[in-house]
């Protein structure tokens, strides 16, 4: 299996540095928060994007991808009444694609709860299709470029618009693409009624991406969530890509999250 961590853990860190500690303490990957290098994507020139990509290769260290897109980035929201907002959140998706690719990386977990939540007025077949909408030329962007877009179903605690996998399997699938898949997160699966195993299984083949916290938002390890049975179901059906810590309690520190939640995890999937 292979590790990623995601970067915004480092808080006030350089890029640079964030690679180099990562590669040393034994991940493959890190996961790129845009917002901690400009508000919006289209502010990272060329020649920025060249070197960040660069100073990975040269800690020996992927970048798996970039998620948290909608931080920051003022203005976007999926499932808006004003098709001028989803006109806009659309080509945004379209130039995050190419930031990702730019960057060398391969996924973008799309999360951002505060910008899909359904509006009072709208139904949630309106939201639906309007969501549907707005990746619809991200999607074939992606197919060109070689990233995957990842919609993440998310607790009810933080949005009412998809909460299931079984949902976010069902909303991507409508654009037919190989490049368009969901995320699986654990801290997100287990507001689920179903176990994270049977999750695991019924959602094979079409989730491209995982995270690795917990429900006490801290890194794999250091909380109750055994991951011994959620490594055997990702094996059981031959999950290849990145798992990927996220946390959303930094009080440890970015050091102890990142050595202790890599340590637990190479334990747990051997």
């Amino acid at each position: 299996m292979k590790f990623g961590i995601c970067n915004e853990i480092f808080q006030g860190w350089k890029i640079e540095d964030t690679f180099a500690y990562a590669a040393k303490a034994g991940y493959d990957a890190v996961e790129i928060a845009p917002f901690t290098l400009a508000n919006y994507v289209t502010e990272i020139s060329a020649a920025e994007r060249t070197r960040i990509k660069d100073a990975a290769a040269r800690s020996g260290i992927a970048i798996s991808g970039i998620h948290w897109v909608l931080v920051k980035a003022e203005g976007m929201y999926l499932t808006s009444p004003d098709a001028a907002v989803r006109a806009k959140t659309s080509r945004y998706f379209y130039d995050l694609v190419d930031c990702c690719a730019d960057f060398g990386g391969k996924i973008i977990v799309v999360g951002s709860p505060k910008q899909r939540n359904v509006m009072t007025g709208v139904t949630f077949d309106q939201a639906w299709g309007w969501a549907t909408d707005v990746f619809r030329n991200a999607v074939k962007r992606a197919e060109d470029r070689g990233v995957t877009i990842c919609f993440e179903p998310l607790a009810p605690s933080e949005t009412n618009f998809i909460n299931t996998a079984a949902d976010g399997i069902r909303f991507t699938k409508q654009l037919n693409s190989p490049n368009f898949k969901v995320i699986l997160d654990v801290k997100a699966m287990s507001s689920e009624a179903k176990s994270i195993p049977q999750i695991i299984r019924e959602s094979r083949g079409d989730f491209a991406y995982f995270h690795a916290n917990d429900v006490n938002l801290k890194g794999p390890g250091f909380g109750a969530v055994d991951f011994t049975p959620i490594a055997g179901a990702l094996k059981e059906v031959g999950y290849d890509g990145y798992v990927s810590v996220e946390v959303f309690d930094f009080t440890e520190g970015p050091e102890i999250i990142a050595t202790k939640s890599i340590e637990y995890l190479k334990r747990v999937f051997v």
